[in-house]
């Protein structure tokens, strides 16, 4: 029997982790290289640290990150806790000095893998780097200024962390729902050497450029605009909805958002000298007289 065909072939169950890079993007060329010896460096330190052989850890090379799965005989715990902690002590001795520090956001999940030539591969491999790169995830690290965001799967978040362990607190784990490709999903995260992160609730707000420069001549508009004020909006046919953001429905509530199918006016603090129509006239009314 070719052992080695068995292998390729068969899945094993591995812990897979996906580490991405902070704003790689804005790295030039020189920067971008240093950056990608500083992840290198604090991984494998953390991996000698928590006495976790090379040999049990697949590594693969993503330009601004890492891709890794750890054999199934070294135990998860030892990555959650011991493993997760070097990386983050590591990381802040990588960052002393740097003017623009080095993050790092790293997504965990443990599931059937697959070994071939070019790498590894499969489902397990797909919701672990999902993870790691969630918007939610990106926020977080911004919002906390932290140095280091760790986004565990629902299951391995059951299965593991919240059994607690050596350096592993489940208290400091918060949970979110994230939409993903593959649809939705529960995650949790953790910021190492801190208390359970708060989940931001509101979704953040849409880039200037996407609004209505001048709400008052808004015509037949048939997309979603936020608009400042509603106060005034007369025959407005075909508003499917208006809710604020804290959920009440208000026709007059400020930054009102909603959906216009047809002809749409909004007007306010004008002041009129005469009587004013403001609207489409209609039918019969709106035929002159002989």
């Amino acid at each position: 029997m070719d052992h080695d065909a068995m292998d390729l072939a068969e899945a094993r169950y591995e812990l897979v982790i996906s580490v991405d890079a902070r704003r790689s993007g804005e790295y030039d060329d020189v920067d971008k290289q240093r950056m990608r010896e500083r992840i290198y460096r604090v991984l494998e330190a953390a991996f000698s640290h928590a006495k976790v052989a090379r040999d049990a850890v697949h590594m693969e090379d993503r330009g601004d990150g890492v891709l890794l799965s750890v054999a199934g005989r070294i135990a998860v715990t030892r990555l959650l806790g011991l493993w997760m902690v070097e990386v983050h002590e590591n990381l802040r001795d990588e960052n002393r000095g740097l003017s623009v520090p080095l993050g790092l956001r790293v997504g965990m999940h443990v599931g059937p893998v697959r070994h071939d030539g070019r790498g590894i591969s499969g489902r397990a491999v797909d919701l672990a780097c999902r993870l790691a790169d969630s918007p939610l995830a990106r926020r977080l690290l911004d919002a906390e200024r932290a140095d280091l965001v760790l986004v565990t799967s629902q299951s391995l978040y059951e299965d593991v962390v919240s059994s607690g362990g050596k350096f592993i607190e489940p208290a400091h784990y918060s949970s979110a729902r994230l939409e993903l490709k593959e649809g939705e999903v529960t995650a949790w995260f953790h910021l190492p050497g801190r208390p359970a992160p708060e989940i931001p609730t509101a979704a953040p707000a849409a880039p200037d450029a996407d609004r209505a420069d001048d709400v008052g001549g808004v015509d037949d508009a048939r997309d979603v605009r936020d608009v400042s004020d509603t106060r005034g909006v007369d025959d407005a046919p075909d508003v499917d909805h208006v809710r604020r953001v804290d959920g009440e429905d208000r026709a007059d509530a400020p930054g009102a958002r909603y959906t216009v199918h047809g002809d749409m006016s909004q007007h306010s603090d004008n002041v009129y000298q005469q009587p004013v129509h403001i609207g489409r006239i209609t039918g019969d009314a709106g035929r002159r007289k002989g």
